[in-house]
Parts: structure tokens; C-alpha cells; sequence
């Protein structure tokens, strides 16, 4: 039997597409290599991934009561990126006009599992 567990970061300030980008790199990977590629990733997104994927091994370490985990054996096997709510802003147009400004967020839920 297979172990999993995640991690779930919501609200995150940013546009889900661009989070996608980062999220589609690592997704079937295994998290030492995961962490390698988020790690050195220059995007502001792999940053809160980074964590969000810590959070999700460490939550299966504690799953296994304290056990040993070898990271190499431990896999992302899903990843999804979800829309959060928008702030609503409004930016000064020509012409006394007004453009609406959306102000994205996203919600991150990563689940890794231990294969043996």
C-alpha cells in the first residue's frame, strides 16, 4: 500500500495561468528532483511551490508517525492550480473613462505519494 499526502496553499496573490507554467514542470517528478527545478526556477511562483511541496512531504512524514521517508521514493502525483477570487480595481482611463483592473489569486494542492 502506497502512502499520500498533501499540502493545500490557498489565496496565493498571482494569476493561476502563470502559476500553471511552474506547476506543469514538476508534476510526475520526484520530489528531490522537483525541488532541484523549483529551486533554481526564477519564477515568483516556484517560490510559493517550493514551500507548498515541503509542506506536503513533511505532512507525510507525519502520516508515517515520524517514520524515515528516502525522498527519492516519494513522488508529486498530482498538482493542481485553481482560480481564487479576484479583487476588483479600477484604473484611470483616457477620456474620463475607467478600466477594471482584476487583481488574480490561486489556490495550490499538491499531493505526493511513496511508491515502494
Amino acid at each position: 500500500m502506497s502512502m499520500e499526502a498533501r499540502a493545500i496553499k490557498r489565496y496565493i496573490p498571482g494569476s493561476p495561468r502563470k502559476m500553471r507554467l511552474v506547476a506543469d514542470q514538476i508534476r510526475g517528478k520526484s520530489v528531490e528532483e522537483a525541488l532541484d527545478i523549483l529551486h533554481f526556477s526564477p519564477k515568483h511562483a516556484s517560490k510559493v511551490c517550493e514551500l507548498t511541496l515541503r509542506s506536503a512531504v513533511s505532512n507525510l512524514i507525519s502520516a508515517k508517525d515520524g517514520g524515515r521517508i528516502d525522498t527519492v521514493s516519494v513522488v508529486v502525483s498530482t498538482i493542481t492550480v485553481d482560480g481564487g477570487p479576484m479583487q476588483k480595481r479600477i484604473l484611470p482611463a483616457p477620456m474620463g473613462r475607467a478600466y477594471r483592473v482584476r487583481k488574480r489569486t490561486n489556490h495550490l494542492t499538491i499531493v505526493v505519494t511513496e511508491i515502494e
